[in-house]
């Protein structure tokens, strides 16, 4: 998507803004290894366009992959990326919906109304009908299109769900979070129901199994059903796993049975049994014909939650925030079509990219990604091109609680940094407002800690609202550059500014109670007729009671949190 230039610099221009000398780099940087040699061989010519499987895991952190750790053991992941591409510069987004979105349009949540928060269960809210899907684009070229897993985009009519926005075929959970075997579902006290759905059915008869085997299991019966010679497959498994309730069978957690946390030990299991599932996955591409043909792409929802086990170290922050920790994603793609393997790419790539990246390697035409935030990344991932992409909008968000110390004057007149926004272009990265926890959260291997463990200083309300950072030279955001450089600061909310402009309202709808379980036979699903018009004008306005409910629910949360930090002590 081309975009204008910036007032007074160009995109191009921020690159080589940094007048710092930076000696860091990543241990698994590729440049001078005789490994990363080019693949002078050409692609060889394939029958029909690639076998494509999208598998995303939740809450799977930066450091909970073999590769990256050396405590979560995954030997068959670490394999694939060995052998593929390992995306060391890939961006997501902080929370569940608006990284699904973001890969299901191709468009910044600015641009769907997305912009805030998640999609609630009560909501009556999905991804906007306007919107032409991944898998409506695929379908068009002729491909069967399939989704196993967790949807998190919304379902109070019939016309939000997977199977009316592209999927041939869905098996999985609307909602955001349920149990892993009873596939129970609450948004609350007394609001719980079943939420398992096969096509528009609910699946009544299907509970009991451990979710991430129920969709292995779902997959390779897919690949087994299918001709591969016949016509093109689009999968995208979306695991529950590695979400809350932490969850698994006995057997993964024996193998952690001598680290010392508990929430570390569930956690990592829970990604073991991810692990096993890529390996029959891989193994059934390979037994019903598809591997030579196929191109897995493997990515993570969001940054990890150290609260609940996950680790994002070496970076600043976890799951929900704009730090590096909540929006830098695993990520790899594993395929024979790839013509340089067996490297790290430090390409910059944003989950808005595989789009128009699946989209032409599918061998659409460019008209079908045309207006589109994504770019068209193969070059960069499969041969080692430069991307083409020079900067991600992470996202701006009107309704997240304001910082106090923000302000006009401060954000140069042309920007208010009281709202939480954040964008990077080029090595530099920017954020204004409240950009969420920003610490640095070592991984979990000690048998206790004190009861304020968590509590640290920079757990404290920053007083400040303007950060900058060159995040090549500076990945764990240690050094904030805003008073140094206050040039770069400038051009960058500027950019916030043209983005802003081209942002359409957002859409976060007061809860429906007509969405009760009990109300809809005791299951999650569609509460509203597709022929009724929406009774909400779009955009969510907060009032003094709202923010009076929230300051007490926070309160309440915080003692609890505490209270639960000192129990899960004592219990280590």
């Amino acid at each position: 998507m081309a975009t204008p230039a910036l007032t007074g610099f160009s995109v191009m221009s921020l690159l080589s803004l940094s007048y710092l000398t930076w000696d860091w780099m990543s241990p698994n940087q590729v440049d001078g290894d005789p490994e990363s040699a080019p693949n002078f061989v050409d692609r060889l010519p394939v029958p029909h366009p690639p076998h494509i499987v999208f598998i995303m895991t939740d809450d799977q952190g930066f450091n909970d992959i073999g590769y990256h750790s050396s405590d979560i053991r995954t030997p068959t992941l670490d394999k694939l990326a060995a052998d593929g591409v390992k995306l060391e510069n890939y961006y997501i987004q902080p929370i569940c919906t608006p990284s699904r979105s973001q890969l299901i349009t191709g468009r910044y949540q600015i641009h769907t109304g997305l912009q805030h928060s998640i999609i609630r269960p009560r909501q009556p809210n999905c991804l906007p009908f306007d919107q032409v899907t991944l898998p409506q684009r695929l379908q068009e070229i002729g491909y069967s299109t399939h989704m196993v897993g967790k949807w998190h985009l919304g379902f109070y009519k019939k016309e939000c769900l997977p199977t009316r926005r592209g999927f041939d075929t869905y098996f999985g959970s609307l909602t955001g979070s349920v149990n892993y075997y009873t596939y129970d579902s609450c948004d609350g006290p007394g609001l719980c129901g079943f939420d398992l759905h096969e096509g528009e059915a609910v699946a009544w008869d299907q509970g009991g199994k451990y979710s991430t085997h129920l969709y292995t299991q779902r997959v390779r019966k897919i690949l087994a059903s299918h001709d591969p010679q016949t016509q093109p497959l689009f999968i995208y498994l979306s695991f529950q796993a590695v979400h809350t309730p932490l969850q698994s069978p006995r057997e993964y957690i024996y193998p952690y049975r001598t680290m010392g946390n508990v929430a570390r030990r569930k956690y990592a299991a829970m990604v073991s049994a991810v692990d096993e599932a890529v390996r029959n996955i891989t193994y059934a591409l390979r037994k019903y014909g598809y591997y030579q043909n196929s191109v897995i792409i493997f990515s993570t929802d969001n940054g990890g939650q150290p609260l609940s086990g996950g680790s994002n170290w070496p970076l600043r922050g976890r799951k929900g925030t704009y730090w590096e920790g909540g929006v830098r994603g695993l990520g790899f793609v594993h395929s024979p079509l790839l013509r340089r393997k067996r490297r790290v790419s430090k390409a910059l790539v944003h989950i808005t990219d595989w789009y128009p990246t699946l989209v032409g390697l599918a061998g659409g035409n460019t008209s079908m990604t045309e207006g589109l935030d994504g770019y068209d990344v193969w070059g960069a991932i499969s041969e080692g091109k430069e991307s083409p992409r020079l900067e991600i909008l992470h996202n701006i968000d009107p309704l997240y609680n304001p910082a106090r110390t923000g302000s006009l004057q401060r954000g140069f007149g042309i920007w208010n940094t009281a709202v939480q926004a954040s964008i990077r272009a080029g090595d530099w990265k920017l954020l204004t407002g409240d950009p969420g926890y920003g610490d640095w959260t070592p991984p979990q291997m000690l048998p206790s800690f004190p009861g304020g463990w968590w509590n640290l200083e920079r757990h404290t309300k920053p007083k400040q609202s303007v950060w900058l950072f060159n995040i090549s030279g500076d990945p764990y955001e240690r050094v904030n550059l805003a008073e140094q450089r206050p040039d770069v600061v400038k051009e960058l909310l500027a950019r916030l500014v043209y983005y802003n402009r081209t942002a359409v309202p957002v859409r976060y709808p007061v809860e429906d109670p007509r969405a009760h379980p009990d109300l809809n036979g005791g299951a999650w699903g569609p509460w509203v007729e597709d022929w009724e018009e929406d009774s909400w004008d779009g955009v969510y306005h907060r009032n003094v009671k709202d923010r009076k409910d929230k300051l007490k629910l926070s309160k309440t949360k915080s003692f609890f949190r505490r209270l639960n930090t000192r129990m899960m002590s004592n219990r280590i």
